[in-house]
């Protein structure tokens, strides 16, 4: 008996855009995404400088929506969704019982019963599944609108100026992790202040046949602010500078989030039971044995996701992403090492092609946006 072969890889809605462009394009998550354009080195700093325009519309996006959406929603995720106040947002998690990450999530209150969440593409389907299983018995239902939904970002500290005259919303007006109803370029949206490059940003949903009107629309009013299109390449380097997680590399079903330095994000003082909570409750209470940790190599070298991390010169954690800052001009890296050595100011090691580098633990985020 031979394996069933591997579903071809889904096009963006916007394939032909990033084609146009001169994009080179890779399978990630099962579907073909472009991973850079004109260089990963040009697309980073065009966001840190001026603003870029992405195509996420791999994402999942999951509405729950009913009478007791939002303790349903309480009851499956690690944060407390009924909190948020009308058009706000929150970053969470979606835990196994072990405490083990399933997901990092962002959650949105569109209105007093309706949620979105939005899911990694490669989890989506797991998310889905598992919300399905655990809205079993609550006043509420999934509508799963991950392949009808279009979603573009405009990221940088032009987006502002480039969005603006697009949107018959005032995109000022939106909360940093808030969400409006509106319209851009004329198409139905929902616009939120939200993002995963440090930058100022926003993110736009729209109905998946009338994406590429408003990507057109957004690079068209770009160009004069000096807007480029950015990649998968770019989007990784942005986002490790601002020290964001990326599930399958800091985030994985073998990590809870107190390992991953994220332990604020479970609110243990809710009320009532959700999935996780007693797993969780003992690792808040007895600790973890590593902790995720910002490096900053001392020496010459770039370290890699999977390379050893060396404590006295004994491999005793690992990098989980890793490449040279193009915004610090420094190596930097995220890893999980020994919980005491995850103190500030620590040196360890990355052992990169056999040499022993050294590495300073450092803060995170490595970057900043000016304020």
């Amino acid at each position: 008996m031979t394996d069933s072969p591997a579903p071809a890889p889904q096009p963006t809605p916007l394939l032909d855009r990033h084609e146009a462009l001169g994009a080179k394009i890779v399978d990630f998550a099962g579907w073909l995404m472009p991973i850079q354009y004109a260089g990963i080195l040009e697309e980073h700093r065009a966001t840190r400088s001026a603003a870029g325009l992405f195509d996420l519309s791999h994402m999942g996006e999951l509405v729950v929506e009913g009478p007791e959406a939002g303790a349903a929603l309480a009851a499956a995720l690690v944060t407390d969704p009924p909190s948020l106040a009308l058009g706000r947002a929150h970053y969470s998690m979606i835990c196994g019982e072990d405490g083990g990450l399933l997901d990092d999530l962002i959650v949105y209150r569109l209105g007093p019963d309706r949620f979105m969440v939005v899911a990694n593409a490669s989890n989506a389907r797991t998310v889905s599944d598992a919300l399905v299983h655990r809205l079993d018995g609550f006043k509420a239902v999934l509508d799963d609108r991950s392949l009808a939904t279009g979603l573009v970002a405009v990221q940088g500290p032009r987006s502002m100026a480039i969005l603006r005259p697009l949107a018959d919303i005032d995109p000022a007006a939106i909360h940093y992790y808030g969400i409006a109803e509106g319209s851009v370029a004329g198409v139905p949206a929902m616009v939120a202040r939200t993002g995963y490059t440090g930058e100022d940003g926003f993110e736009v949903f729209v109905d998946v046949a009338r994406v590429h009107e408003v990507w057109d629309a957004l690079y068209a009013a770009g160009q004069p602010h000096g807007l480029v299109a950015v990649g998968l390449g770019a989007r990784d380097t942005l986002r490790l500078e601002a020290g964001m997680p990326l599930y399958g590399n800091e985030l994985d079903r073998a990590t809870n989030p107190y390992e991953a330095s994220l332990g604020r994000v479970v609110k243990l003082g809710k009320p009532g039971p959700f999935v996780g909570r007693e797993a969780l409750e003992q690792v808040a209470r007895d600790g973890t044995a590593r902790r995720l940790v910002g490096l900053v190599l001392r020496d010459r070298g770039i370290a890699r996701h999977g390379y050893p991390v060396l404590v006295d010169g004994v491999a005793a954690g690992t990098v989980t992403s890793g490449t040279m800052s193009p915004t610090l001009g420094k190596a930097i890296a995220m890893a999980y090492v020994p919980t005491p050595q995850a103190e500030i100011g620590t040196m360890v090691a990355v052992e990169i092609r056999g040499a022993s580098v050294p590495a300073e633990v450092v803060p995170l985020p490595f970057y900043k946006r000016p304020s």
